[in-house]
């Protein structure tokens, strides 16, 4: 198979497509994108450095901030939506809103924050980012040609 830059490589099976949803579904409920058996988590935010039962690397993910912006997404919008429906059916004080939505803010959010991380991981594991397709993630330099000496 012939590559950008002129690269050849035997096809491998790093050309077989992976199911996108089978990973992320994995990687929601904490479970390796790849076999789906072994743990993703060592503790609640820290990936395992690789899949014990298939072996498969985790340690190179990128997941970042991103599991905490869907976070937010996903809760600020649970959150705002109750506030409104429980503001036109109940009179309650500010003080009695706090109390109530506060609370269910930062539970829904740490509920959720591991299974989003994981989701996302399945996501780069079956789009190949990051390393997870077997290539490095060092940018190559190009060889400079005999034009650019002028």
């Amino acid at each position: 198979m012939l590559e950008f830059g002129g690269n050849t490589t035997p096809n491998l099976a790093k050309d077989e497509p992976r199911n996108t949803w089978r990973a992320i579904k994995r990687g929601l409920s904490g479970r390796c994108p790849h076999c789906g058996e072994g743990k993703l988590f060592r503790a609640f935010l820290k990936p395992v450095d690789a899949c014990d039962v298939c072996g498969e690397e985790m340690f190179h993910h990128r997941a970042d901030d991103f599991p905490a912006y869907l976070a937010i997404f996903i809760v600020g919008h649970i959150v705002v939506a109750g506030y409104m429906a429980t503001d036109s059916w109940l009179v309650l004080e500010s003080w009695q809103h706090l109390m109530i939505w506060i609370p269910i803010t930062i539970l829904l959010t740490l509920v959720m924050l591991q299974p989003l991380k994981g989701g996302v991981i399945g996501l780069q594991w079956a789009l190949r980012m990051h390393g997870f397709g077997g290539e490095s993630e060092e940018p190559m330099l190009a060889e400079p040609s005999h034009e650019d000496a002028r």
